[in-house]
């Protein structure tokens, strides 16, 4: 049984996958609490569903492309199951993880897209850093900066864990806190192989729209 907050059909606003049309499921809970948080309303509203009426609401969609969000989704053991039987059915699912579980159990078809959180977020002391040895090239490493001392921890970060060479890494700002040019002109000045992205789906819709 999963505790999930919402299922919807949208695409993709961030990371390497930008664009996409994506079901999102976004399970309910998270053990952060960032100062930037978009999602809160996912830390307790939700509905209990068994995995395979997850898995069917997913299907009315007809989309090939699912992400499995939160909250922080491995905090529900049974999402491990689920992402395995939604790739057994030939989906391509993606997963959003803060970083600080585990996913060293998370099936090798997934594509994680991996939190490192940043000083400004009040959340960098909860990064799990063993996780980084479980990504390879489909995978991503995403830093959301809020300030230039959030851009210049994340670049220390990226040389430590040769992040560059691992996976990919994307840089994305806090919305409405940090210009994005700050970021990209610092990214350019530092010649890091890296991409840049704008959360999207804030662009097209309200900001603070729920379900897209």
């Amino acid at each position: 049984m999963l505790i999930v907050n919402e299922i919807f059909y949208s695409v993709q606003g961030e990371g390497t996958s930008v664009g996409t049309p994506t079901v999102f499921v976004r399970l309910t809970g998270c053990n952060l609490r960032c100062v930037y948080c978009d999602t809160e309303y996912a830390f307790y509203e939700g509905e209990k569903m068994t995995l395979d009426e997850t898995i069917a609401e997913v299907g009315k969609y007809e989309c090939k492309t699912v992400e499995i969000t939160g909250g922080e989704p491995l905090l529900q053991k049974e999402s491990l199951e689920l992402m395995k039987r939604l790739a057994d059915k030939g989906f391509d699912v993606l997963l959003e993880t803060s970083g600080s579980v585990s996913i060293a159990k998370v099936d090798k078809r997934v594509k994680i897209i991996m939190d490192l959180k940043t000083p400004s977020s009040g959340m960098a002391d909860k990064n799990l850093y063993e996780n980084i040895e479980f990504l390879d090239k489909k995978d991503e490493v995403k830093f959301v900066v809020g300030s230039a001392e959030d851009y210049e921890w994340a670049k220390k970060k990226i040389e430590e864990y040769a992040l560059e060479e691992k996976t990919n890494v994307v840089f994305s700002p806090v919305f409405g806190v940090i210009e994005p040019r700050e970021i990209v002109e610092r990214i350019l000045r530092d010649k890091l192989k890296a991409r840049f992205l704008l959360q999207m789906h804030k662009y097209i819709w309200e900001h603070d729209r729920r379900g897209v």
